[in-house]
């Protein structure tokens, strides 16, 4: 069995059960802009709980062009919660922002976000990353835009934002002349390792290589990328979804797979793969007819996967037909189990408390009717869903430009940050869920 807790919330005859819980809720000041930090996948606080990441925008939506730019910087919670931007940046995305993280392995208060430049040598001409240290003021520049560091902070997972663009635009960057004509899944692109002390890089895994790696039929004449990279604790293997389509202009025809490998490209494992059947390929399909949030919602989805600790990985997933938020065990012929069969059934952005796996957050996507969402934190111990917050998100903000809620936990397990609409601007909400993350 895999050593969670999920083995006594989801065991026969016990009963699940959906709780509503009423806990403060913050929003963060900052002044007259409006703000958010992306996505759900890491703490915007530094280790002392005084400093919350954050992206500054003049406008609460808006077509993403290569010139718009936003402000990249911090709250300090313990200062009026005022916002101090440290620079700007036009690489950057509504979903993830610019890729803005703390390097909690190196000492003192760095972190790290995405820009442009004028470098149009490098690997990705126009695009790197900067490393901004807040204790001295030290600004220093990557040749790679970078999509997630490890936690011990001495490398960095990059990818090509342009291709994304085009593949999946609403994580990718746009560029003047853009969008342009890709390889399908060319031999020297793929996941870059770069050594952020030295600033070196190595592609430890090309498209083609995916490509080769256990094929099915549907990969002949698709067009090939990766997404959702992230490293486990220990800094020493990484997942990602490897996706591929025939048409990017209709996310359902997008298909996954859920991969493994050492972080030197080493020991692929294969965990899950969703190839099905595309009657979306007719040429008479007019994906103007799928609705926004459609995708998110398919039976073949395979999305946010996120380490539990350095052998297990949270997915919403299809598995043994099917689909539930499952837990994998990375290992060969590694089991995998359904989490809240009965509560958790919609995809969400889910992440497990820094300081106790019992604690599972999440939120759903839009209701169709009335545009809410859900957030809500999951006991994986008593098989209880609390319900915290609804929030209305305007319909007419789309894939490209809308806001989803991606809570983030603080870190110690007692708060969550989430960006919302629900009040006519994009903001940062702290949340205290003390009362139930902090009951014992």
């Amino acid at each position: 069995m895999i050593a969670s807790p999920l083995c006594i919330a989801d065991r026969p005859g016990h009963r699940a059960r959906t709780l509503r819980r009423t806990c403060p809720i913050q929003r963060l000041r900052g002044g007259e802009q409006h703000h958010f930090f992306g996505y759900y996948n890491k703490s915007a606080w530094d280790r002392t709980g005084r400093y919350l990441l954050g992206n500054e925008v003049a406008m609460m939506d808006a077509p993403l062009t290569p010139d718009l730019r936003a402000n990249v910087g911090y709250f300090d919670l313990k200062d009026g919660e005022i916002f101090h931007a440290i620079d700007t940046t036009t690489a950057w995305n509504w979903q993830m922002g610019c890729q803005l993280q703390w390097l909690d392995g190196e000492p003192g208060r760095k972190l790290i976000y995405n820009t442009r430049t004028d470098d149009m040598s490098a690997r990705y001409p126009g695009f790197g990353a900067n490393v901004f240290d807040i204790d001295s003021g030290k600004k220093t520049a990557l040749s790679m835009p970078v999509y997630v560091c490890a936690p011990d902070s001495r490398y960095a997972l990059c990818v090509d934002y342009r291709r994304l663009y085009v593949t999946h635009e609403t994580i990718g960057y746009v560029e003047h002349g853009g969008p342009f004509t890709l390889a399908l899944a060319p031999a020297d692109d793929g996941i870059h390792r770069l050594d952020l002390a030295t600033g070196e890089t190595a592609l430890i895994v090309s498209y083609d290589d995916l490509r080769e790696f256990h094929p099915v039929a549907s990969m002949e004449r698709a067009i090939h990328w990766v997404s959702h990279i992230e490293i486990n604790p220990a800094s020493s293997r990484m997942l990602f979804l490897h996706r591929w389509t025939e048409r990017t202009a209709d996310e359902t025809c997008f298909l996954h797979r859920l991969i493994t490998m050492n972080a030197d490209g080493s020991g692929m494992r294969l965990l899950e793969c969703s190839d099905h059947p595309l009657p979306q390929l007719a040429d008479d399909f007019d994906p103007s007819a799928v609705g926004t949030f459609d995708y998110e919602k398919s039976e073949y989805q395979i999305s946010h996967p996120l380490w539990q600790d350095d052998a297990h990985i949270v997915a919403w997933s299809p598995h043994a037909g099917s689909i539930h938020y499952h837990l994998y065990e990375d290992a060969d012929d590694g089991q995998v189990e359904a989490i809240g069969r009965d509560l958790l059934t919609e995809n969400g952005h889910m992440s497990f408390s820094p300081v106790d796996t019992r604690w599972l957050l999440s939120d759903t996507y839009p209701d169709s009717r009335t545009n809410t969402r859900i957030l809500f934190i999951y006991d994986m111990r008593e098989g209880v869903r609390y319900e915290i917050g609804e929030f209305h998100a305007p319909p007419e903000l789309k894939k490209e430009n809308r806001c989803d809620l991606h809570p983030r936990w603080n870190r110690d397990g007692l708060a969550v940050c989430i960006d919302s609409v629900h009040e006519g601007e994009r903001q940062m909400y702290v949340i205290d869920v003390s009362q139930i993350t902090g009951a014992r």
